[in-house]
């Protein structure tokens, strides 16, 4: 059974998108065949950290939210720019960077059944192990959706009070709606803090496991989004620390 796996902040800016791309990919290097779908469509952006660059997306989520093409379509197989080798397998189906395109989702909305639908389909087309949703932040009924299917939820925060409140509130969604398995995950972690003790009061205050928590990094900042970083520096302790998060994901 394929399992679904849903990255979400309550706020912008926590990294969410990096986490994504380096987790999947991780993932992905361990001889899993795992697709990515950025959901975040009024703001996409993880095909740049995959080096998929707009020119070469000629088709996205959006075109098959319109009907104008089958999702699998909208799926680019990105296994050769992250260097995975073997079984392993990573394809994302981005969304569109157009204005015009931004536009019309935000003024029209989309259905969000045919989302659903297109997760299975996936699936289905590319035989995945895995499926990794990069949603939006916030709560909506978009976002609703994308948790209410997840095996497993990965709620990333900062080590910010606002975070902490946003993530409470989704957290009580995510209850109400029954997921199977919360994971939370600290990043832009700053060094002078105490990072046990931060793990401990954090699953004290939330009552769910700390999967991994990934300092403030300046090799990360310094990277700029050109490149998964877990690639281009394997032995880096964030590199290490994803490959923590990733065995969990995988040990269920």
């Amino acid at each position: 059974m394929p399992r679904v796996i849903s990255v979400h902040s309550y706020r912008g800016g926590t990294g969410k998108s990096n986490f994504t791309a380096n987790l999947a990919t991780t993932v992905a290097a361990l001889g899993n065949r795992v697709g990515v779908v950025d959901t975040d469509v009024p703001s996409p952006g993880i095909h740049n950290l995959f080096c998929l660059e707009p020119e070469q997306m000629d088709k996205t989520l959006n075109n098959y939210l319109w009907g104008e093409s089958s999702i699998e379509d909208a799926a680019y197989d990105l296994s050769a720019n992250v260097g995975i080798e073997g079984a392993g397998k990573l394809f994302l189906v981005p969304s569109s960077v157009k204005a015009d395109d931004i536009a019309r989702i935000l003024k029209d909305g989309y259905d969000v059944k045919l989302m659903n639908d297109g997760f299975r389909n996936l699936v289905k087309a590319l035989q995945l192990d895995y499926l990794f949703i990069d949603t939006h932040p916030g709560l909506s009924k978009e976002t609703f959706l994308s948790i209410a299917i997840s095996h497993v939820l990965v709620l990333i925060l900062r080590p910010d009070k606002q975070d902490y409140q946003g993530t409470a509130v989704t957290m009580d969604v995510a209850r109400q709606l029954k997921v199977r398995k919360m994971l939370l995950a600290i990043n832009k972690a700053h060094s002078k803090l105490n990072l046990e003790a931060l793990k401990q009061k954090v699953e004290e205050t939330y009552g769910e496991m700390v999967a991994g928590i990934f300092p403030l990094s300046e090799d990360i900042v310094q990277l700029a989004s050109e490149g998964v970083f877990c690639v281009k520096y394997p032995e880096h302790p964030v590199s290490q620390e994803f490959r923590k998060v990733a065995q969990q994901i995988i040990e269920g």
